[in-house]
């Protein structure tokens, strides 16, 4: 789960921190490209280099180059295997251990918020199946004389059925997998972590970590890259997918409006208003809801004599 995690991140870095011309990719809603933020954008005085010119394509190699390393297996790697297996200790795991998507969540948030090389990027993670779009707002704010805002990768652990994917919900993550604010999801298949990027009719495109690769030193100047890309994902039936997982966005500071525009038209659309979401949007803060929460009746006991009824499966609903 871990190594699925990191591809997420990874997608989420490159979005984050290089033009996404250099990357052949769109650009964003107001019709320019995104500026690399945090460490690994131009240095003042420094003029930017036109799409496609030597100097913008040795650039774009630099960064991608950069962000590569920071996922090596050396202790020292801020996104690294080591890293994250020490974050997970402060929830009780230890390596070898199995890393659940929430979890894995968790401690993308945590390397992250530790990281010197990304302060223009923002994580967070839902709780319960909500986003409260107040926090999120106040975590990629900027300073108080007008900074811009950072950028944002959204991170929602749900559970989409019991023991297995609920078909009901296939739909709804078809066109989550479409916004192209999305990173994809770290899921897979009973006790074999995939990372999914798209599907194609009535199956899943997903990334295998368990793929053995030779081993990379990043630390050279020229080091290979071949290994951290894979030009032929595979598929999966909808059916076989764990209920298990966490889905990820990706927000620039001025696209935070779409994203929350695109996700309510996919989670609560006007022409399926019967649609049971994945996750829900809500306004405010998580704080403000808890404390406006009235408290409820106190359980009620047994009569005696009576034996407590017991709790029946049909009467949860698992979303």
């Amino acid at each position: 789960t871990l190594r699925s995690a990191q591809m997420l991140l990874g997608q989420g870095l490159v979005l984050h921190l290089m033009d996404t011309e250099s990357l052949g990719g769109t650009r964003d809603p107001s019709g320019q490209a995104r500026d690399p933020p945090g460490k690994l954008r131009d240095s003042p005085g420094r003029t930017r280099p036109p799409p496609g010119s030597p100097r913008a394509l040795r650039d774009a190699e630099q960064r991608h180059r950069a962000i590569v390393s920071w996922f090596s297996d050396h202790p020292r790697a801020p996104f690294g295997i080591h890293r994250l297996v020490e974050l997970g200790r402060e929830f009780g795991k230890s390596a070898g251990d199995w890393f659940g998507p929430a979890i894995a969540a968790h401690l993308l948030r945590g390397a992250v918020e530790s990281c010197t090389e990304t302060p223009g990027l923002a994580v967070y993670v839902a709780q319960d199946c909500t986003v409260y779009k107040g926090d999120v707002a106040r975590l990629v704010r900027g300073d108080p004389e007008g900074g811009t805002r950072r950028g944002l990768v959204l991170l929602v652990p749900a559970r989409l059925g019991g023991e297995s994917l609920n078909p009901v919900y296939v739909e709804c993550v078809k066109e989550l997998l479409q916004l192209r604010s999305c990173l994809g999801i770290i899921g897979g298949k009973p006790r074999h972590s995939l990372f999914f990027l798209g599907f194609q009719g009535d199956s899943l495109l997903y990334l295998d970590p368990h793929l053995c690769q030779a081993s990379v030193d990043t630390a050279r100047e020229k080091f290979p890259l071949q290994s951290f890309h894979c030009c032929f994902p595979r598929k999966m039936p909808f059916g076989k997918m764990d209920p298990s997982c966490t889905f990820g966005f990706y927000a620039g500071g001025t696209e935070l409006e779409q994203l929350w525009g695109d996700l309510a038209r996919v989670l609560a659309p006007p022409s399926a208003p019967e649609r049971y979401p994945i996750f829900t949007l809500a306004e405010g803060h998580a704080q403000d809801q808890a404390l406006d929460t009235p408290p409820g009746p106190p359980p009620s006991l047994p009569r005696r004599g009576k034996r407590p009824k017991k709790p029946n499966s049909d009467e949860f609903v698992f979303l």
